[in-house]
């Protein structure tokens, strides 16, 4: 396999942008396969364990953009990179195609993996790993990719908050780093099957509750709180 092919998990959409600072807004999905995390309630393990590298393609830039260009009619919109964590993989010379089309593109990444081409993002979603998930922040590294940017795109933190030291933990992260809009996002706690009938949409919405009254009683007024939107729509279907 060659250094620049990428492992592709799934590419999907258009779709809406579910969550963070582009929540609503049409998107394609480029899923790709692998990461260095292994958080104890990952909604996206077939994107994560190498239990499921069989079902990850490798694929070219241009193939990945072929798919993106076939399914937005090649009309130039976000493109969303996911994973896994996509900066273990190379995908500067797609965002670097891509922007000579007219595309922009956005990516969600822990912080563990620091690279060149974070600078070439139109939006980079810092989002550090809370306690409950079992990982911890190399807060080095995590300054590293926010230096790799280099103020070029608009960059900005969110947390996802299952429970008290979640949210106590949030909170330090925000004071760290108070140059930069910050997202609160209450936990999906339910494993994903493919479909929505296992989620507890009431739990969901009773932590996203809580997590408002917590922000409100803090007087934590910078922080924006914001559910899963995909999920309260398709629940934990894949491809959506």
């Amino acid at each position: 396999m060659s250094d620049n092919t990428l492992r592709i998990a799934e590419i999907f959409g258009p779709t809406i942008q579910g969550e963070g600072a582009l929540i609503g807004e049409p998107t394609v999905f480029v899923r790709t396969g692998g990461c260095d995390y292994r958080c104890v309630w990952c909604d996206s393990m077939h994107a994560v364990d190498s239990d499921y590298r069989h079902s990850w393609e490798p694929m070219t830039c241009e193939e990945v953009f072929a798919e993106i260009t076939d399914l937005s009619s090649g009309k130039p919109l976000m493109v969303t990179l996911s994973g896994g964590n996509p900066a273990i993989q190379p995908l500067g010379e797609l965002v670097s195609l891509g922007h000579g089309k007219g595309y922009r593109f956005a990516m969600e990444t822990q912080g563990s993996v620091a690279r060149d081409w974070f600078c070439e993002l139109d939006v980079l979603v810092l989002s550090p790993k809370p306690p409950s998930s079992g990982e911890d922040v190399n807060w080095d590294t995590f300054d590293e990719c926010l230096a790799n940017a280099k103020g070029k795109p608009k960059t900005v933190l969110k947390v996802v908050v299952f429970d008290e030291a979640d949210y106590q933990w949030a909170k330090g992260v925000a004071s760290r780093y108070s140059g930069f809009p910050f997202y609160l996002q209450p936990g999906n706690h339910t494993p994903p099957v493919g479909d929505d009938e296992t989620i507890d949409m009431d739990g969901i919405m009773n932590r996203y509750e809580w997590l408002v009254e917590r922000c409100l009683q803090d007087q934590w007024f910078s922080a924006r709180i914001l559910p899963q939107l995909h999920v309260l729509v398709w629940g934990n279907k894949r491809g959506v």
